[in-house]
């Protein structure tokens, strides 16, 4: 089984409009709800995949109530269970509002902050993560933190997961990855943005040798239309899927959910690095965030292109 942990869990919003136009109404052609939130998104995927998973993090309010009612339903194209773990809290889950624009495939994303939460709370979260490290096969730490949860949250996690022998992916961003690469995960997973801010370099090659240097084990970089780059202790690699529009909402989720599927199947990383970018590019092309369409992925599969770009970092 795969655990996901997503502090800041969310209802993901999808409007598709004919076009977006600033200062004016607009008539929506469709609405699509989905639990959200990086790890959910994440969890949705490695299901499909046929991959066990259980997810926790927070809920609250009726935000909270239909993502969990939603992640207990049987969702469509699910291969494996998929176990909810989340832990209840008194604030009200966030929403996310995305509005596709049908005439350019251009998507505007708006982010609710999320609910403040409690020492207690916290404490709460970091006790089921303990009781569910010793049943799981890999760990995925996603997303922004919401209020009143510590900085170094993710540090904590990473370091549980380490002390219990399972392997703990990190993706997220700012400090909170800044903290947590330095507790040593296996793996992290930024975009270029993320990790030229925790580098300080736009350059991705140097940037994934430097993340290395500040703690992961392996860093797996989001490249956008460029694909990946994985530095590993085995050497670095570049995939590259054909180009594809659409919707990017949960694309990058969609990778981790690749990588993580890879590692517990023990695939080498150009096969990793090929399911991860061709599920990343089907996301693209699919309804809504946490979803992907299976069959852009079995066409783009093979036409992936994975190079070594060195003999090591």
């Amino acid at each position: 089984m795969i655990l996901t942990v997503t502090p800041n869990t969310a209802l993901d919003v999808t409007y598709r409009v004919p076009r977006l136009v600033p200062h004016s109404t607009h008539r929506v052609g469709d609405v699509v709800e989905r639990p959200g939130g990086k790890g959910l998104n994440v969890a949705r995927v490695l299901a499909a995949l046929g991959h066990e998973v259980t997810v926790t993090g927070f809920a609250g309010g009726a935000a909270g109530a239909a993502v969990g009612a939603a992640l207990r339903a049987d969702g469509p194209g699910r291969a494996a269970p998929l176990h909810d773990a989340l832990v209840p809290v008194g604030g009200t889950t966030r929403r996310t509002v995305a509005v596709v624009d049908a005439a350019t495939g251009d998507t505007t994303q708006f982010n609710e902050p999320g609910p403040q939460i409690t020492a207690a709370e916290w404490d709460a979260l970091v006790a089921v993560y303990r009781d569910l490290l010793p049943g799981v096969r890999a760990v995925a730490l996603c997303g922004s933190l919401p209020p009143g949860v510590p900085v170094g949250a993710y540090a904590a996690l990473v370091r549980l997961a380490r002390t219990a022998g399972v392997p703990v992916l990190l993706d997220t961003a700012g400090e909170p990855l800044r903290r947590g690469i330095a507790a040593r995960p296996d793996l992290v997973k930024p975009n270029l943005d993320e990790l030229a801010q925790l580098t300080g370099s736009r350059d991705p090659l140097p940037a994934v040798r430097d993340a290395r240097r500040k703690g992961a084990r392996t860093v797996v970089a989001s490249l956008g239309p460029d694909g990946m780059l994985a530095a590993t202790p085995e050497g670095t690699w570049q995939a590259r899927p054909p180009r594809v529009r659409g919707n990017p909402t949960g694309a990058g989720d969609s990778a981790v959910a690749g990588v993580l599927s890879g590692l517990v199947e023990g695939l080498d990383w150009p096969a990793t690095l090929t399911r991860a970018a061709a599920l990343s590019a089907a996301t693209v092309r699919a309804a809504s965030a946490g979803e992907f369409d299976r069959q852009t992925y079995d066409e783009l599969r093979p036409r992936v292109e994975v190079s070594a770009r060195t003999a090591g970092v």
